[in-house]
């Protein structure tokens, strides 16, 4: 994988390429607060998606390049993602705008604005833990008729899967915790736990996404 420095007026952001050797689809994902691209989900995207002709983004916001430790506000990450962007867009292909976490919502956030062809959403945080009262549905909702596929941990506190709105496409991760660890215990190892996500994602973008962005393809 080669990496690559991006300016953006937050500062340095990078972006770690997984090409396929035909793509036609990039696939861009940011990490989340509390994290990097290191993340077990991205890794896995990273190293399972580009056989099945998608290359892979892993974009680092520069507060992450820049080691601090704290994420900044919300329209400090979006202005970063979206300041990057036309570099993902010069791959040529179309571009799916996904991240893990908070990631995940700045492309929904941002994915209408900037064209992007669909919206994955790993480990959306619907809510804080113990505070499904604070509900964050309305960011899912944001880029509108694209599709839109979220992956979920069946514990994740920030939100289990039976618990965002009724049309919402959910993968479920069996056992997953908000960063798809599953526990030793659990009738399924952790490897297989990531192939499952990445099949899914992967079935996902060679389906409604492809099939969205062919020529002819209505819109809307």
């Amino acid at each position: 994988m080669e990496s690559e420095t991006v300016p953006t007026p937050a500062g340095d952001a990078r972006v770690t390429w997984g090409r396929a050797r035909e793509p036609g689809l990039v696939l861009a994902v940011g990490h989340g607060a509390g994290g990097g691209i290191e993340a077990r989900d991205l890794r896995a995207l990273a190293a399972g998606l580009p056989a099945h002709g998608v290359t892979v983004a892993l974009v680092e916001q520069p507060w992450r390049v820049a080691g601090k430790k704290v994420a900044p506000a919300p329209k400090t990450l979006d202005a970063a993602w979206t300041a990057l962007w036309p570099v993902l867009a010069a791959e040529g292909p179309p571009v799916v705008a996904g991240g893990r976490s908070a990631g995940a919502r700045v492309a929904c956030r941002t994915a209408r604005e900037l064209g992007a062809a669909a919206v994955l959403a790993l480990s959306f945080p619907l809510h804080p833990p113990g505070k499904p009262e604070k509900s964050r549905a309305e960011e899912l909702v944001a880029p509108g008729p694209l599709p839109t596929l979220v992956v979920q941990g069946g514990r994740d506190p920030f939100g289990r899967p039976e618990e965002f709105p009724a049309g919402t496409d959910v993968v479920t991760v069996p056992y997953g915790d908000h960063g798809f660890a599953v526990p030793k215990r659990a009738d399924i190892t952790q490897e297989e736990a990531l192939a499952g996500l990445t099949d899914a994602v992967a079935a996902w973008l060679d389906g409604p996404v492809r099939a969205s962005v062919r020529p002819g393809a209505r819109k809307g």
